[in-house]
């Protein structure tokens, strides 16, 4: 694709941004990079123009990256989008890939790992790291859920692992820009299919499942 690639990075911190942008440009893999600070904005450049890659943040100020990615697969489903998240691999990636995206990446990997991701992706190929490929490819051929927190929604798996982080009700509305009844009804639904009865459980079972990041 060389010169021609355009590519559109959305995190929520500059400094981030910048990097991956320098990175892909100095490597000569997608020189023309545009950058956004919010799904909102992700949205309406991708209803504007084509792109030929999307580097998305999983932790956006406005929407959960999830949302972004799902808005963005119906407006351009061909789009390769790599997420960049600081969430756990092994426990997120799995609903990014079911949702659309091509690859999934932490924030702690190295910069050549995040140009191998790029390079994959591009190419028309999934990416994950081998520290979770066998373990993801064995739960997307069961197409069954392994863990509990399989099953549950995105949102409430959103709230788990606010809760877990020790956020309130309330703090986690004002996140997530949803109001208070409707963080408490997913709050209800989680711990009903966890089969937990309080917070406390939520906290411990979050921090033992590495979810609380």
């Amino acid at each position: 694709m060389g010169n021609s690639c355009r590519c559109l990075v959305v995190d929520d911190h500059p400094i981030v941004r910048k990097g991956v942008r320098d990175l892909l440009v100095q490597e000569a893999i997608c020189p023309n990079v545009t950058e956004a600070g919010t799904g909102t904005t992700a949205i309406r450049l991708v209803r504007r123009q084509v792109w030929d890659l999307l580097i998305l943040d999983m932790g956006l100020p406005d929407m959960h990256g999830l949302e972004v990615l799902k808005e963005v697969k119906q407006l351009q489903p061909n789009l390769p989008v790599l997420m960049l998240s600081l969430y756990p691999e092994r426990e997120f990636a799995m609903r990014a890939l079911k949702a659309g995206a091509s690859g999934y990446l932490t924030k702690d990997q190295a910069p050549t790992e995040l140009l191998i991701a790029v390079q994959e992706v591009l190419a028309g190929r999934r990416y994950v790291t081998g520290a979770a490929e066998n373990h993801l490819a064995v739960r997307l051929d069961a197409g069954q859920p392994v863990t509990l927190h399989d099953r549950l929604s995105d949102r409430e798996m959103e709230v788990l692992r606010l809760l877990g982080r020790g956020k309130s009700v309330s703090a986690i509305a004002a996140e997530m820009a949803l109001s208070v009844k409707t963080v408490s009804t997913y709050r209800a639904r989680l711990l009903d299919k966890l089969g937990l009865t309080s917070t406390t459980d939520v906290i411990r079972y979050a921090i033992e499942h590495r979810l609380a990041t």
